[in-house]
């Protein structure tokens, strides 16, 4: 998409969103990443509408290998709250780095409600590289398309995944749901542009592998924190420099 005037209709952005979703290097990771987690689900006894109603609801793929883990496992339902809870809080700086790609003159707070609940890694990475080729009226509808695409891809190969667990051996299984923390890493290496980005990823994965080796609890927080914190201060250091 190279043209401002891909759309003519809120209807067309909706369509056009859903096929760029299903046309992505994404949908082929959420394939193989739900293969597994349906896989994972019914091997903890849990029923198939249960595991695509958490794909609706939850919509991020570690936060539902948490609850299933957990659900099955017969942690309190408090706990696995909280567990899920603290999983998603790492969506909320995509939320606010994507809202203001969205919003454009005119647009109301209830547009973006359903944006913000349908945010994930995949979306976002892809919104970030699409929208800013698309004029702002058909942004948020383009992004919802993007993310039904994807959340109904996740949604039936999770049925895929479930009833195929019989015959789908645990390595397999645990290969599948690597898919999704590489395809990630991959894009994010693709995207970073500037020096602060590949800083701050080469950190991330640096004191990533370190705190995890040290048994350091909420490891992934503190990567994040202090992995983007000294990225930050480098850059703004350079910044006086030059």
């Amino acid at each position: 998409m190279s043209s401002r005037d891909t759309f003519d209709s809120n209807a067309a952005a909706f369509f056009g969103g859903v096929k760029s979703a299903l046309t992505s290097v994404f949908c082929l990771v959420l394939m193989g990443t739900y293969i597994g987690i349906g896989a994972l689900a019914h091997d903890f006894g849990l029923a198939s509408w249960w595991l695509a109603l958490s794909t609706v609801l939850v919509w991020a793929a570690p936060a539902q290998v948490i609850l299933i883990s957990a659900t099955g496992a017969g942690a309190p339902l408090i706990e696995i709250a909280i567990a899920v809870s603290l999983s998603a809080i790492r969506l909320f700086p995509m939320v606010v780095a994507l809202l203001p790609l969205l919003r454009g003159q005119g647009t109301r707070l209830r547009d973006l409600l359903l944006p913000a609940h349908f945010t994930s890694v995949s979306m976002w990475v892809e919104s970030l590289r699409l929208l800013p080729t698309i004029q702002h009226q058909h942004r948020v509808a383009f992004c919802n398309g993007l993310s039904v695409g994807y959340m109904g891809t996740a949604a039936t190969f999770g049925f895929v995944g479930f009833y195929l667990a019989a015959g789908l051996p645990p390595l397999l299984a645990g290969t599948l749901l690597f898919l999704t923390p590489m395809s990630f890493l991959i894009s994010t290496a693709r995207n970073a542009r500037m020096m602060v980005d590949r800083l701050a990823l080469v950190l991330g994965l640096i004191l990533g592998a370190l705190l995890t080796y040290l048994h350091v609890q909420l490891d992934l927080m503190w990567t994040g924190m202090v992995g983007g914190t000294l990225a930050y201060i480098v850059h703004r250091v350079r910044e006086v420099a030059t």
